[in-house]
């Protein structure tokens, strides 16, 4: 499924000068009718969105009789830093559905928060299926599972009633028809999309009035620290731009949509984490909802920001090109 023609230049690497690399992928930006307002590259071609696909997985869940508060909901999108508030809360959406850790078939990790990844082998502990920063989602789909008399054992089947009802929520909400069933990397099923049908997917979330979306979009709002981790650059974005959501996934997938029904999402083709922010940002910029005045335009510009050290001071930066 991928891509029929080489994708463009988006973003390049300059050190001291010099330009000594360069990331390649597609973004693009709907107008808040939904209309494309600007593209860059392949975006109406299917792409694998990873953990971005998490709110709409979530809309699915509340479908079909997921009933959390606001933060347990944003923990249910989440791809956590593990922090120990995203520990506590993924233990309280198991406890609700009467279940423990042991429940969860998510692979056991470290956090994916640096220094709480260290804090645990500082104390000589290990690997957990709790820390992996899934298991917020994966504890939904368990209790979703429990509200619903659904087997447990076997909830990240592709055939499972569970996976069924989040694959019908996600066609309908992308617009799209999902071609195949692909494995995350947290062992759940994940659907392909392109960036155009997951902006729309996210506009409909931002936009919408009540119903399971609006209860995902509003719990994303109120709780973007629970969806990434406090010192996340998702978070910080989030923050800056009143009323928007958003969520970043692995091999550099990102998606944020505005209250006002404007979306933006991406993916460069070589997955690199560090374009992510910086395409996002420039993304946001060359729209110019940094210069809205209820939008911090300081703090959205600096999550776009990645320097490059020679001798551990900056000598160069990741610049887009959009």
């Amino acid at each position: 499924m991928s891509s029929p023609v080489p994708a463009p230049v988006v973003a390049e690497l300059v050190r001291s000068g010099f330009v000594e690399g360069h990331h390649y992928g597609s973004v693009v930006a709907l107008a808040a009718d939904g209309a494309v307002d600007w593209a860059v590259g392949a975006v109406s071609e299917p792409v694998l969105p990873r953990s971005c696909n998490k709110p709409l997985q979530a809309v699915g869940m509340v479908r079909l009789g997921l009933d959390l508060p606001p933060d347990l909901l944003a923990l249910a999108c989440a791809s956590h830093s593990g922090e120990p508030f995203h520990l506590e809360a993924v233990q309280r959406i198991l406890a609700s559905a009467g279940l423990d850790e042991s429940a969860l078939q998510t692979p056991p990790d470290y956090p994916l928060d640096d220094e709480e990844r260290d804090a645990v082998l500082r104390a000589g502990g290990g690997r957990t299926s709790l820390q992996m920063n899934c298991s917020g989602k994966h504890a939904a789909m368990l209790a979703t599972c429990v509200v619903n008399g659904w087997d447990t054992d076997t909830y990240l089947e592709a055939d499972h009633p569970l996976q069924q009802g989040i694959r019908a929520t996600f066609e309908e909400l992308t617009g799209e028809r999902a071609a195949l069933v692909a494995v995350d990397g947290c062992g759940a099923p994940l659907l392909p999309t392109s960036l155009v049908g997951l902006a729309g997917a996210f506009r409909r979330l931002a936009v919408a009035e009540d119903g399971p979306e609006r209860r995902v979009a509003d719990a994303v709002r109120r709780h973007p620290a629970h969806v990434s981790g406090t010192g996340r650059d998702e978070r910080i974005l989030l923050e800056a731009i009143p009323g928007a959501i958003g969520k970043a996934g692995a091999e550099s997938c990102y998606v944020v949509a505005l209250r006002d029904g404007r979306a933006f999402a991406l993916k460069t083709d070589d997955g690199a984490a560090r374009a992510r922010p910086v395409l996002m940002a420039a993304a946001l910029r060359k729209s110019g909802v940094d210069a809205e005045p209820d939008v911090d335009g300081t703090a959205v510009r600096r999550t776009g920001e990645a320097l490059l050290l020679g001798g551990g001071q900056p000598v160069g930066e990741i610049r887009p090109l959009l």
